[in-house]
């Protein structure tokens, strides 16, 4: 990533200038970028947030909790000394997503790069969960990352520039019920906008990770040394920087390390009763 004081500061949207010839007109160059960030108290958001914040970028953190949002927001502006706006948001919430949309959309406030991050799981079977459940994990895995792009797009691509990362999962190349279709769909949303607005200035990522040391497990009540073996378990400061490094690349996917680059090219291969065997994986 660039430094702030340089004139041409789009290291993190590689888009903008290589494949639409330079800025847009709304195109504040030189100037503090803004990110806004969902799911951004804990796990991959928190380091995005983190991450970003080291760099000299602005923040607008989105998360249920109002209390842990203002704890995190005062924690990044004093070690970083950065502005970070906090909007407290429960995704499965149309109006609350409504929310998060108005702010994306607002061109007196522009976003420069939205991070869909916030997610969850459901630790039983289909028939096992009751449908409420499903609907809501739909909401806040496809749902909000549709409506939210929706609206970061429309401003995006009239500024000529700006970049969406969408946290996906490899389990999008798995079978693993409704959250590994949810993810699939990510992956397709993402890969087509990436062709899609790439050449308008914006450039979008599906970020997929595997198993990772966040608190995703915890709240799903697993058991992480039981559910998944260790050589499996990805560090969330070292996925966050190396997906910042694809995305500066302008790479349609990240996938982490090369043990699940090899995973995700053997699931091209492997017979899907055998990938029926694995979903057993990451919920003991």
């Amino acid at each position: 990533m660039a430094d702030h004081d340089h004139t041409h500061d789009h290291a993190l949207l590689p888009l903008a200038e290589e494949e639409a010839g330079g800025c847009g007109d709304g195109c504040a160059c030189g100037q503090p970028q803004t990110a806004l960030i969902t799911g951004a108290t804990a796990g991959i958001g928190h380091e995005f947030a983190r991450q970003l914040a080291s760099y000299g970028w602005n923040l607008v953190i989105v998360a249920r909790d109002e209390k842990r949002l203002a704890e995190v927001a005062e924690e990044l502006h004093a070690a970083y000394d950065v502005s970070v706006e906090v909007l407290a948001a429960d995704l499965a919430d149309p109006a609350r997503r409504a929310a998060v949309a108005g702010r994306l959309a607002d061109q007196a406030q522009p976003v420069d790069l939205l991070v869909n991050n916030a997610g969850f799981g459901l630790k039983q079977r289909f028939l096992d969960n009751p449908f409420a459940e499903e609907q809501r994990m739909h909401d806040v895995l496809v749902t909000a990352v549709v409506e939210l792009s929706h609206a970061a797009l429309g401003t995006m691509a009239e500024r000529g520039h700006g970049g969406i990362i969408n946290v996906s999962s490899v389990a999008a190349f798995l079978p693993r019920g409704t959250y590994s279709a949810a993810k699939a769909y990510v992956n397709k949303f993402s890969e087509w906008a990436h062709n899609e607005y790439g050449p308008r200035g914006v450039a979008v990522m599906a970020l997929c990770p595997g198993f990772v040391k966040t608190e995703f497990h915890e709240r799903l009540g697993i058991d992480r040394d039981a559910s998944a073996p260790k050589w499996m378990w990805l560090e969330a400061d070292r996925l966050v920087a190396d997906a910042i490094k694809d995305f500066e690349k302008g790479k349609a996917f990240s996938i982490p390390s090369k043990r699940y680059k090899a995973l995700v090219t053997a699931s091209r291969v492997v017979p899907g009763g055998v990938k029926q065997r694995l979903q057993s994986l990451g919920r003991k």
